[in-house]
């Protein structure tokens, strides 16, 4: 009784604090809410479960929870379901907590829950909240201040997954590390990429890329090489990428992608093959749950994206297309996609949230960006370390233009009457959430 009236009481709470938040504070308030929720009832996310009828399905990884969570979600609602998701991609437990406290009310049920989760965050999620499934993007390094080396961010997710014998694992077969997770697991389903035929000019990343060895100790060869250590690996001692219920195939075209699976051809309007890795997971969990191929397409086809994950804007009459970038091997797949006719904008923070550690910006494959026939402007707290990467990239000084304003570094390359040019903005995190902040 006593937790029951804890558990509506933070209801309550959690309504006044982000009213507060967003009509004094203007803020989006993804966080706060959530926060002071779990310190007045730090049992409220257990409470959270009896008001989701069917299943919680848990998405983390490196790169692609945000968008990988949104699709599964918008798959549920257009096969006419009740979703809670996370969709703005605060996925700490605050955030979490943030969503669910702000949408449950006493007589209101879901009939699904999708929760995007931070990787060092996953263990203590399911410390309150059973969940039925979990799909697993890919592991990258990323932020080594926060997360450590792989080693370390594949060890979070490890620990989670033992907690629950029946949690069932739909794990991407292209990456060693995430295959790692079904070992000795009965219920784990792999998916990925057969082949992977790109059908524009891209040059390939030169960004360093990890090596890893096989659980005996040799290194892993690949007989497919896609991107990072994505592909088809084998050992001699017999280790090799495992067999792939959802094995598909994929043609990248500069705007859009075509999966081919089971003689099903699924069309999504991402770009990148990262993209087409994180439809490829949304897909395999629908088929994995008996939702028709003409939904999932139909999801596909509606689907917009969302918080700087191939968002699309029209900032003063020009065409713009907003990518989060935040590790080495995210920020050169996604470098891979740009439009070098555009104006180009990198805001690059150094928060909390961002990472304090830039080394990345090294790592990263910025020499892609040297025939850029426009500006490139840098921007945010870095905006001069960003500079002299781009300086090292073969970006010639005269189109390099530093402007530590987020707001002005996007009207300036928004200035001018040519509305066809189109723009690229590559933010860090905490950038891009300055840019929803100020409703640039």
């Amino acid at each position: 009784m006593v937790n029951n009236i804890k558990f509506y009481l933070s209801l309550i709470i959690a309504r006044c604090v982000h009213f507060a938040v967003v009509h004094i504070a203007h803020s989006q308030g993804t966080s706060l809410a959530g926060k002071i929720v779990l310190k007045f009832y730090p049992q409220f996310l257990s409470h959270c479960k009896k008001y989701i009828e069917n299943q919680v399905i848990t998405v983390s990884g490196t790169n692609g929870k945000t968008t990988t969570s949104g699709l599964v979600s918008h798959i549920l609602e257009t096969d006419k379901n009740k979703v809670i998701h996370n969709l703005k991609g605060a996925n700490m437990l605050t955030g979490i907590a943030n969503v669910f406290s702000l949408n449950i009310s006493p007589i209101r049920r879901f009939d699904y829950a999708v929760i995007e989760s931070d990787e060092a965050y996953l263990n203590k999620l399911y410390d309150y909240i059973n969940a039925d499934y979990l799909i697993v993007t890919n592991l990258f390094r990323d932020q080594l201040d926060r997360y450590g080396e792989l080693a370390t961010a594949a060890s979070f997710i490890q620990k989670a997954i033992d907690k629950d014998d029946n949690l069932k694992l739909i794990l991407n077969a292209d990456d060693p590390l995430v295959t790692n997770f079904g070992t000795n697991r009965q219920d784990v389903v792999y998916y990925g990429f057969e082949n992977v035929e790109y059908h524009y000019q891209t040059d390939k990343s030169n960004a360093p890329t990890e090596v890893f060895n096989c659980i005996c100790g040799k290194p892993l060869e690949y007989t497919k090489h896609f991107f990072a250590q994505q592909g088809h690996y084998k050992c001699s001692c017999g280790y090799k990428r495992p067999e792939c219920k959802y094995n598909a195939s994929v043609d990248v075209y500069t705007d859009y992608s075509v999966i081919k699976l089971n003689e099903t051809v699924y069309t999504t309007h991402l770009v990148g093959l990262y993209n087409a890795y994180n439809a490829l997971a949304a897909i395999s969990y629908a088929l994995e749950n008996n939702i028709q191929s003409e939904t999932i397409q139909s999801a596909l086809d509606t689907y917009k994206s969302i918080f700087g994950r191939t968002e699309k804007r029209i900032i003063n009459g020009h065409n713009t297309l907003i990518q989060l970038i935040k590790n080495p091997t995210g920020a050169s797949e996604v470098l891979k996609t740009v439009d070098l006719s555009s104006n180009i904008v990198i805001a690059i923070n150094d928060n909390y949230a961002d990472g304090r550690d830039i080394s990345w910006l090294w790592d990263s494959d910025f020499e892609l960006l040297k025939n850029a026939k426009r500006k490139v402007i840098t921007s945010g707290i870095r905006a001069n370390d960003v500079a002299t990467r781009l300086k090292y990239a073969g970006i010639p000084c005269d189109k390099i233009i530093i402007e530590p304003s987020i707001r002005k570094a996007i009207e300036l390359a928004a200035k001018g009457e040519d509305k066809d040019i189109p723009i690229t903005i590559l933010p860090s995190y905490t950038a891009l959430l300055k840019i929803n902040k100020e409703k640039i």
